[in-house]
């Protein structure tokens, strides 16, 4: 049977959607058989499936399960979980694919499903193959079995044993905003040693107190007021699946991800000189500039967390991170984005030194970045919009075009890309002073609206 769903749902690295309205339940079932047919096409016969926990994950899960039982598949259910415990399962168990149904970071009336095949996720033209053999409806056919499975335990014990703590104690805030990451970051936290205050840890799939996207400042607000009250030594914030981290210093300052990444890498390369880093093409000068200085290779490249762990593994990268707050260890882990595994590495760092968290980047060059900008664009004009940015800016100055478009001016930069998950088209600008951040801002977002006029966006 062929399966009418909107195509729309299909994005760069996985697929979402609005509940019941893009993503339907008989579009999650189908999306499921899709994935059980090419599971079993490549000789699998067993998927891993976990769900966050929105209010729609339950009814979406039953589906789900439906589906790939229906193609012959066995299906290994974790129930409510991080989707790095979902990735977990699928690198520790004896499974053949993945389906992680999650929203991620998004608002609460969306959903989505991250699918794999082996332990990779599809992203790309795979994606596309999906969509298409789910448009066809021809699928493969017998009756799998479901066998429950707990994941927590083996994750929290892997986890434990993996980070080695220095001698310092730290008192650490972890704001999980609602989502999945909480319940399991905390007990690993206590058991080694750790002082954790927590905020909103109860797993509630409408997310009353804030948002859980650790990349908009506001969100952190809780997290800031509460890490200077009770003088933490950091703050650790999720986002809904746990899958990004976000931080905060003992000062209530906000490190993002490209701070982050510049603290991995430097921690990285002194034990593994010349290792490859890889970041995203919103991350700061500073970051690839650091890892330079310290030996390590940087690598500059697209947005979205398949896309990184492709780059990772062809560059035999040892670390990868973006903005968002995906951060990739392939160091002393799997190569996927953990949000719970990146702050243990955070805490384990800190650890390690009597120095405020504060004073680690202090040695940077100062610049003055934008955070991301999210400029509205409908969905079906937003990468035309896109394509002409990239002709009009790579006409006159030097650009990268590996996502988007970063145009480079030699005491700054400006980025535009479309957003993969949102109809949004997303900016960010760098500069070495606060006046020049504002004339590449107004320089690159006046051209941008110009040519979002042209295609009528």
């Amino acid at each position: 049977m062929a399966s009418t769903i909107s195509p729309t749902i299909f994005r760069e690295y996985d697929v979402r959607g609005l509940v019941d309205q893009d993503l339907t339940e008989d579009a999650v079932e189908a999306i499921a058989r899709g994935l059980g047919t090419m599971v079993r096409r490549a000789g699998g016969k067993r998927v891993v499936l976990g769900r966050d926990c929105r209010l729609s994950g339950e009814r979406f899960a039953r589906r789900a399960l439906a589906g790939l039982t229906a193609t012959g598949v066995d299906v290994v259910d974790l129930g409510v979980v991080p989707t790095p415990l979902t990735y977990f399962a699928a690198y520790t168990l004896p499974v053949d694919g993945l389906c992680m149904i999650t929203g991620s970071h998004n608002p609460a009336e969306y959903n989505g499903l991250k699918v794999g095949v082996g332990k990779r996720t599809l992203h790309g033209e795979e994606i596309q193959e999906l969509r298409r053999l789910v448009a066809a409806g021809r699928f493969a056919a017998g009756q799998g079995r479901v066998e429950p499975h707990d994941v927590v335990g083996p994750y929290r014990a892997y986890v434990g044993e993996n980070l080695q703590l220095g001698p310092r104690k730290l008192k650490v805030v972890v704001d999980a905003g609602n989502g999945t990451g909480g319940a399991v970051a905390v007990p690993i936290f206590q058991a080694l040693g750790l002082e954790v205050v927590p905020l909103f840890l109860e797993m509630d799939g409408r997310f009353p107190h804030h948002h859980p996207d650790p990349t908009v400042e506001k969100n952190l607000e809780p997290l800031r007021r509460k890490v200077l009250e009770v003088k933490a030594d950091v703050g650790i914030a999720y986002d809904g699946d746990a899958d990004r981290v976000g931080a905060v210093d003992e000062r209530g300052n906000v490190l993002w991800g490209d701070q982050l990444m510049v603290l991995f890498s430097r921690a990285l390369l002194e034990e593994n000189p010349g290792a490859a880093i890889v970041g995203e093409v919103k991350c700061s000068m500073n970051l690839y500039d650091d890892i330079a200085r310290k030996g390590g290779r940087p690598i500059m490249w697209r947005a979205g967390h398949s896309l990184i762990k492709a780059k990772m593994k062809e560059a035999g990268a040892l670390l990868a991170g973006e903005m968002s707050g995906h951060i990739f260890f392939a160091n002393r882990w799997f190569g996927f984005d953990d949000g719970i595994y990146a702050s243990g590495r955070l805490l384990e760092l800190l650890s390690r030194t009597d120095a405020p968290l504060s004073s680690l980047l202090a040695d940077l060059p100062e610049t003055f970045a934008s955070p991301e900008i999210r400029m509205d664009c409908p969905e079906e004009k937003k990468f035309e919009v896109v394509r002409r940015a990239q002709a009009w800016f790579s006409a006159r100055y030097e650009t990268v075009t590996v996502d988007g478009v970063r145009i480079t001016f030699p005491d700054g930069w400006g980025l535009v890309r479309a957003s993969n998950t949102q109809p949004l088209l997303v900016l960010r600008f760098e500069a070495t002073s606060a006046q020049r951040l504002r004339e590449i801002e107004q320089l690159v977002t006046e051209r941008v609206q110009a040519l979002g006029r042209e295609v009528g966006a």
